[in-house]
């Protein structure tokens, strides 16, 4: 099966060439990490990306990209929400390569059978991915940082309380033991507030993401209301990256749609981060 590309032409340029050249502006936009090469032996375990249009939150997610640019993993473990309502609770897809406009990228069917019977929550179901972009947008990004052939394993929730975000983490690490893999949590934070109360929201839910508490980290989410979109991706995540043996996270960036854009009465935060 092959999964056509959703939101290019939207999200980001449905043009190869364009679209390459949009992720370089990123990089380089005052936003984004440069283009001057990272050098650095330290492991990342996993990151922490938005999936809005790049023009919004490109350069921001290039910040993670760039932490993770000298790894080339086999597998990337792809886990974001499920906007649209369709399909499982949880689902991951087998038989499948991801088109976008850099080219294909085949799912990993052996370890997505493997994640689905390890897991009490995770389904194989196609359907649940069909339409949502939060695993589409990092797909280009991850094609125009790694030079080797690499696999994906998606993972898309429509669920995402904590025992969900338990099960799926732990499931996670398991996968993530057996190959050269990274894990990206796919996530916008606080949507549509004015800004600075959205820079306020935000870094309260971040602090417990860097110290690796889950359960701080629901607490927060919940007392303030913050409207974090990929919640139980973040989650999963964090307890994947530290049951593998991450002990803290590291914020790269945090950035507003408004901070790029300028209109700042109605914005989305957008943040970057690593786990080490």
């Amino acid at each position: 099966m092959l999964r056509e590309p959703v939101v290019a032409g939207q999200f980001y340029p449905d043009e190869k060439t364009e679209l390459q050249d949009m992720i370089q502006n990123c990089f380089k936009h005052k936003y984004g990490p440069g283009t001057q090469p990272t050098i650095s032996n330290e492991k990342v375990f996993g990151i922490i990306c938005p999936h809005a249009g790049y023009m919004y939150s490109g350069p921001t997610a290039c910040h993670s990209y760039k932490s993770i640019s000298l790894q080339n993993p086999e597998l990337a473990i792809v886990i974001g929400p499920n906007h649209f309502g369709v399909g499982k609770n949880v689902a991951t897809m087998t038989n499948s390569t991801w088109r976008t406009p850099l080219g294909d990228v085949p799912v990993y069917s052996e370890a997505a059978e493997k994640i689905a019977n390890e897991s009490k929550f995770i389904e194989i179901d196609n359907y649940s991915h069909s339409q949502d972009h939060s695993l589409e947008v990092q797909i280009p990004m991850l094609q125009s940082m790694f030079s080797n052939k690499f696999k994906i394993l998606p993972i898309i929730l429509l669920a995402q309380d904590l025992e969900i975000a338990r099960d799926v983490g732990n499931a996670v690490s398991e996968i993530a033991k057996t190959k050269n893999s990274v894990i990206i949590g796919s996530s916008d934070f606080t949507h549509y507030e004015e800004n600075s109360f959205a820079h306020i929201q935000d870094k309260a839910l971040i602090k417990p993401i860097l110290e690796m508490d889950v359960e701080r980290f629901y607490e927060i989410l919940i007392k303030k209301r913050v409207s974090a979109c990929g919640f139980g991706a973040i989650a999963s995540t964090m307890i994947a990256c530290k049951n593998l043996g991450a002990t803290k996270g590291e914020l790269l960036s945090y950035a507003t749609s408004g901070d790029v854009s300028g209109n700042t009465d109605s914005v989305v935060g957008y943040g970057a981060i690593k786990f080490i």
